[in-house]
């Protein structure tokens, strides 16, 4: 979606670091506006080419006072538009209109109370005493004129702040957080009353406003080209595409022998047979298992996959005509990551298989129309464009796919193994209705050997390690606290129904520290 049809209101959310930065991203457009993150460094400028009707100054781990600690330029401040700065970003609002912020005498951290002494236009409708969601060791003291306190808590008198003349609001807690219990009131009122939005972001607007830019993008004699992966963001991507050109859309679908069980016959099914799509399915698996035997490196692993990916896409796609376009699903989330946004570059933790590299081998022009999307808008989207509900709502999978999650060495044999593991534990999942209450579940197939006793014998066979993760946005996750008797059903069944594994371990770390996937 280019900058004309993003929306006609638009909320810049200025990151400072903050671990909650996509977060608030995701809070304001389940509010129903449009937003997006910024780099400290954005201009004025940015903000009128971006139909900016709001800023949010996030939180972040610095001290406004050290040298080097992040900051904006004060023309923000005078950019004609709201501010709103949480914890950091209220710090930083503060000090550029003549505040002081200092150590706290103690650092709040947790849930804690709040006393609202004058509620205003940005906590209007929020009870007098509530909770809110402390994590900071400086505050901000010596208010200068036009500034006026709105609440406190034990340990900080001045926990919500405005300053009239400059339109800015600052609030030391965190809206974002569910630990706020009113977080979605303040960013209505915020986003209301105080922006004046009309709440105009709907995925039904989005889907049409995409349909319409890659109709205006690819010429009549044109074509573009998919990569199916079996996943949702591939899947929404295609029916998008072919929403807005028809048969003008090729798919291809490389089957590299690490997908789930009945996946190929999934995406020829729903593809092909449903929405009657131009596919080609790229038989590969025997190219793949060769390139990585003896590998067990996981970024080697990536590294070969993508590479084969590129040679097996590339030779499928240069028996098609006319192309001059390869669409790929690229979320919001890739985006950030891989430094290609307003918001600029984080850690690279794992290298991202949709990001950047296959145009360029390729020599296409890209279509990336959900590069501002969520995960969750991403599904939205697929159910407006009729996808089934079994491809819409399925747990995300790695591009490399079993690869990563067959630790060590990767055989047919081991691969086998993991998939029958993985399947039964997906099939115990639904038969207890937690599929879509879990966000990712899967199995692990690990690289060591134990002692087991089955009927009268000694076994030394391999270990599944279940993994089930909690998420919304899988920036963080914790581990799901799946029933007992239910693990007990998928240990079970496992262990007596695929040869060769004789221990089932559950993995019970969150993100951070732990990644979701174990490569």
């Amino acid at each position: 979606m280019d900058e004309h049809a993003a929306q006609s209101e638009t909320i810049v959310i200025v990151d400072f670091g903050s671990q909650y930065a996509q977060l608030i991203a995701r809070r304001v457009r389940d509010s129903g506006v449009f937003s997006i993150l910024a780099s400290p460094e954005v201009t004025a400028e940015d903000l009128r080419r971006m139909n900016c009707r709001g800023l949010i100054f996030t939180g972040g781990p610095a001290s406004v006072y050290e040298t080097g600690a992040p900051q904006v330029n004060a023309e923000l401040l005078r950019a004609g538009v709201p501010v709103l700065g949480i914890c950091y970003g209220m710090q930083v609002g503060c000090r550029l209109l003549g505040a002081e912020v200092h150590p706290s005498p103690s650092r709040e951290y947790g849930r804690t109370a709040l006393e609202i002494t004058n509620p205003n236009r940005l906590l209007r409708g929020i009870p007098r005493q509530t909770t809110v969601w402390m994590s900071h060791a400086d505050q901000v003291q010596r208010l200068a004129d036009d500034f006026e306190p709105l609440a406190e808590t034990p340990g900080c008198p001045v926990a919500a702040v405005m300053h009239s003349s400059a339109d800015f609001y600052g609030v030391q807690f965190h809206p974002e957080v569910t630990h706020t219990p009113h977080g979605e009131q303040l960013f209505n009122n915020f986003l209301y009353d105080i922006c004046g939005c009309s709440g105009l972001w709907r995925m039904g607007s989005f889907v049409d406003a995409a349909t319409e830019d890659i109709r205006e993008t690819v010429g009549e004699d044109e074509r573009v080209i998919c990569g199916l992966s079996g996943g949702v963001d591939s899947a929404v991507v295609a029916a998008l595409v072919h929403r807005a050109i028809g048969d003008r859309l090729a798919c291809i679908f490389v089957d590299n022998g690490m997908l789930r069980t009945n996946e190929p016959e999934l995406v020829e099914s729903t593809f092909a047979e449903h929405f009657h799509m131009d596919l080609t399915t790229v038989p590969a698996a025997d190219m793949f298992l060769e390139r990585l035997s003896g590998i067990t490196e996981p970024q080697d692993k990536r590294r070969i996959i993508g590479h084969t990916f590129i040679e097996s896409f590339k030779s499928a796609a240069e028996r098609i005509p006319n192309v001059r376009y390869l669409a790929q699903g690229t979320l919001y989330p890739d985006v950030i990551e891989s430094g290609r946004s307003l918001a600029g570059a984080a850690a690279n933790i794992k290298l991202h298989h949709n990001v950047g590299g296959l145009p360029e081998k390729l020599g296409f022009e890209l279509i990336e129309p959900l590069k501002d999307l969520f995960k969750d808008e991403v599904r939205r989207a697929g159910e407006l464009l009729g996808l089934p509900e079994s491809l819409v709502w399925r747990h995300p999978f790695p591009g490399p796919g079993l690869a990563v999650r067959c630790v060590g060495e990767i055989t047919r044999d081991r691969l086998e193994m993991l998939r029958k593991a993985d399947q039964i534990l997906l099939e115990e999942v639904r038969a207890a209705g937690l599929y879509r209450k879990t966000a990712q579940v899967f199995a692990v197939l690990l690289p060591v050997r134990t002692v087991g006793v089955m009927g009268d014998g000694r076994t030394y066979e391999h270990v599944v390690a279940v993994r089930s993760v909690d998420s919304s946005d899988f920036m963080t996750a914790d581990w799901s606290r799946i029933p007992y008797e239910v693990l007990a059903g998928i240990s079970s069944r496992i262990i007596n129904e695929v040869r060769g594994v004789n221990r089932v371990v559950y993995d019970i770390s969150s993100k951070p520290p732990a990644t979701i996937e174990w490569e």
